[in-house]
């Protein structure tokens, strides 16, 4: 592991917090340019601390911290812009985003296009009445990021397009494949499957199949792990449909 003794002014979001001894904290984070990382903020509950009320999720954060080992110490942090303030589905959504950012993500590899989709991520809930679509979008464009891509335009192992009229099973490890049944819990017509990949959320049979599409995929690259705001999301997703 390659990481940098100490850092300034790191534009960064935390996705969790805890608490750690007497007033200090675990900071799970994302940072631009150093990926996910683990800060200890010592003092930081401390009734005086002036980090109270600035190490809290959706703020957009620059951050210094010293790395001497696997976790790190947090030096300073600062507001870098106004709060992204989400209610509601949005910010359950928000932490649904947070919690696979944390699953998925390695320590100490930096992907500033995830940083830069996660950030898109929060002003789109914080803008958009739609939800549910802010998250398919994210999930999508995540996936995408981390290689695990969708495959929306051919057919499994070969350069065929996908046939709007035909029925695939959309099978993980190699996309979709043709199928002559209409049922099945991952079975699509290939023209749904087209409109996923063009993200036409608004309709709500196309919605129908990215939640259940997507929700298959995730869980497979997950392991099967559980996730906590995975209950959350299924609400969403009855609601939406």
């Amino acid at each position: 592991m390659s990481v940098s003794p100490r850092v300034q002014d790191q534009p960064s979001f935390i996705l969790h917090h805890r608490p750690f001894r007497d007033t200090s904290q675990i900071l799970d984070v994302l940072s631009r340019d150093h990926g996910k990382l683990a800060l200890v903020a010592r003092g930081s509950r401390a009734p005086k601390s002036k980090l109270k009320g600035v190490l809290r999720p959706f703020l957009p954060l620059r951050m210094s911290w010293v790395q001497r080992s696997d976790m790190g110490t947090l030096t300073g942090a600062e507001s870098a812009g106004m709060p992204l303030s989400l209610g509601g589905d949005a910010l359950m959504a928000g932490y649904y985003a947070n919690e696979l950012l944390l699953n998925f993500l390695h320590r100490h590899d930096p992907q500033p296009e995830i940083y830069d989709l996660y950030s898109n991520a929060l002003h789109e809930l914080r803008a958009d009445n739609n939800v549910a679509a802010c998250l398919r979008r994210f999930e999508i464009g995540l996936l995408e990021l981390l290689g695990y891509a969708l495959e929306f335009e051919h057919e499994a192992g070969g350069t065929s397009d996908l046939d709007p009229e035909k029925n695939y099973e959309y099978r993980v490890e190699q996309g979709p494949v043709t199928v002559s049944r209409s049922e099945g819990a991952l079975v699509f017509r290939g023209s749904t499957l087209s409109r996923i990949g063009a993200e036409e959320f608004d309709n709500a049979e196309v919605m129908r199949a990215a939640n259940r599409l997507l929700r298959h995929v995730i869980n497979h690259h997950l392991g099967g792990k559980e996730l906590k705001t995975r209950k959350v999301l299924q609400d969403l997703h009855r609601r939406s449909g």
